[in-house]
């Protein structure tokens, strides 16, 4: 029990360090003025990439184990920051 724990933990240290030292939460980059989203993402790792990704279109093929097995590779920080850009785009609250 003590092993899962301490995965657990390890995992939301690693993986959500991004989102919770930022800030920001996933919804939020909807919100975001063009000129302050692409300082954020520049600040953005591969891996918290497709975290908002999987969050955000939770079909898509995003996460290494996935897309090795259904496209035969994985996806690039590059190819996933276009990604997200549009998706952000598509989504876009204008207030």
């Amino acid at each position: 029990m003590l092993k899962i724990h301490f995965f657990a933990q390890f995992f939301v240290h690693s993986s959500m360090k991004f989102w919770i030292n930022s800030g920001y939460n996933f919804h939020s980059l909807t919100l975001l003025e063009e000129d302050k989203l692409l300082l954020l993402v520049d600040g953005m790792s591969r891996e918290d990439i497709i975290e908002w990704l999987s969050w955000n279109d939770p079909n898509g093929i995003y996460k290494d184990e996935h897309s090795l097995k259904e496209l035969g590779n994985t996806m690039t920080r590059e190819e996933g920051l276009e990604i997200l850009l549009r998706q952000v785009g598509e989504n876009r609250i204008i207030i």
